[in-house]
């Protein structure tokens, strides 16, 4: 319940940015999606700061887990079967 009333709170706080921006609700969907974007990139940024500051290796670490975060996880495709 507790991630419902997150989401809930976290989309009444969007909501009045929107209202404050003059953005009107629902965004073309232009918006919308570079809002989504702009989400998805901004969690990775405190993971990667992290481990940047920690010396460790960020190429792999942005190769798979934030490259899988922000882009979703690889589909497998099935063999082609004749």
């Amino acid at each position: 319940m507790k991630p419902y009333l997150i989401s809930l709170a976290v989309g009444l706080l969007v909501g009045v940015i929107y209202s404050l921006l003059g953005v009107k609700s629902p965004a073309p969907p232009t918006i919308a999606l570079i809002g989504l974007l702009g989400i998805l990139v901004g969690e990775q940024v405190v993971p990667v700061a992290k481990r940047l500051f920690a010396g460790h290796d960020l190429v792999a670490y942005i190769r798979t887990d934030c490259a899988e975060q922000v882009l979703g996880h690889p589909v497998k495709k099935p063999d082609d079967q004749a």
